[in-house]
């Protein structure tokens, strides 16, 4: 089926290109297949004709007929001058002058310019690999942790293995998106859209929405507990669930029907469409809602903190709490919003650095905060260290005793 415009315009700019000239293909050969067959007869004229970058309507014999450059202002400079073919007894002739000529290219860049921005993609990805792998490794180890010590059970912690694994999907929908969409150099990504892509794109942007959502939440959970000074209810922990698994699935499932309806080609993978604003505007109220919680987090903090019947020991338990989340929330966000204010075409470069480089290693700050620089973590461990040593030792004190007194 023929792409519509508005849809051609919504893709990246080098695959617009590709699917621009298929439009025009396509509308060419319905021409062609509404002629009378017996046009393009000896003697009948020139039947219409697709010659890779226009079509030629049909002519009578004898005749001819003149054409412009394509309008791909990308590919093909402005021109004024014509491309005639004329309607012969052997058919149509050669385009006079050949387009190569008529046609002035626009200036590409050299080959050593590809090559060292091919070097450039290749070392960027080399350096997210790392990041999403190093991030895993510590994420799944800080989930270990929470979940073997018994001490560590609670509502907050079971707030963070959530955060945890919005990183762990994030970093594995980036795996699967790569393996998927280039894992194959053959494969035409402008003109490819199978329903794995597809699904893949999904994950990846479900995957997205779950990270900001639960830094969301950690957010409001500690805005709950500066409110209700450390007590919090446990009926908020499934209130805290849904908006961190179900938002995002609920935006993700009208984004999926959006482009189903209204623009279902490609692999869902360009930025400039429309329809990106699906995913894009709760991702940027997210970050909205969690700088106002910074925000007031931060009065309150220091509210508490200058309050004189509070104790020392007291203000140590809020500056341990909040630092992590305080810290975490203008990394996470800062960026997004930055690069929010401009056309998705400008700064690509720079915001796939500050995406996939620097965040690949997002996960790996947030196991580091929560978890391995948790103060009551690392007593845990300590104590439960300390408990296996006295074990051990006594284990070998006994097997010794039994060896003497054998």
């Amino acid at each position: 089926l023929p792409f519509p415009l508005s849809k051609v315009q919504g893709t990246h700019p080098d695959c617009s290109i590709v699917l621009h000239f298929q439009e025009l293909e396509e509308e060419c050969l319905q021409r062609i297949r509404s002629e009378s067959p017996s046009l393009g007869q000896a003697g009948q004229g020139c039947p219409t004709e697709w010659d890779g970058l226009s079509c030629w309507p049909a002519l009578p014999l004898g005749q001819s007929r003149g054409v412009a450059c394509p309008e791909i202002l990308s590919v093909f400079k402005e021109s004024k001058g014509l491309i005639q073919r004329n309607c012969t007894e052997r058919g149509w002739s050669p385009p006079s002058p050949p387009y190569h000529s008529a046609c002035q290219l626009e200036t590409l860049g050299s080959s050593n310019d590809t090559e060292a921005k091919a070097r450039h993609f290749v070392t960027m990805k080399v350096l997210y690999t790392c990041g999403y792998s190093t991030s895993l490794v510590a994420l799944l180890l800080a989930i270990g942790i929470f979940c073997c010590f018994r001490k560590l059970h609670c509502t907050r912690n079971s707030i963070h293995i959530h955060f945890f694994t919005s990183f762990i999907l994030r970093g594995t929908a980036v795996f699967i998106k790569d393996r998927v969409l280039f894992s194959d150099e053959s494969i035409d990504h402008c003109t490819m859209s199978t329903v794995t892509c597809k699904a893949a794109i999904a994950f990846f942007q479900y995957s997205v929405l779950a990270n900001f959502y639960w830094l969301l939440v950690e957010g409001l959970y500690l805005q709950t507990l500066l409110l209700l000074t450390f007590t919090c209810d446990r009926s908020y922990t499934w209130g805290y669930v849904l908006m961190g698994w179900g938002v995002p699935m609920v935006t993700v499932g009208v984004w999926v029907l959006t482009r189903l309806r209204y623009d279902n080609h490609g692999c869902w993978d360009d930025y400039s469409s429309v329809y990106w604003w699906v995913i894009k505007a709760p991702i940027l109220l997210a970050i909205f809602v969690n700088f106002l919680i910074f925000l007031n987090v931060t009065r309150m903090l220091a509210q508490k903190i200058r309050c004189p019947d509070l104790s020392r020991t007291h203000k140590q338990q809020y500056m341990r709490l909040t630092k992590s989340t305080l810290l975490l929330i203008p990394l996470f966000g800062v960026h997004y919003v930055v690069f929010a204010l401009f056309p998705e075409h400008v700064g690509v470069d720079a915001r796939l650095y500050f995406e996939l480089v620097p965040g690949s290693y997002q996960g790996f700050l947030v196991a580091l905060l929560y978890c391995f620089l948790n103060g009551e973590v690392q007593a845990e461990i300590r104590r439960n260290w300390g408990t296996w040593q006295r074990s051990m030792e006594s284990n070998v004190f006994n097997l010794a005793t039994q060896d003497f007194t054998a």
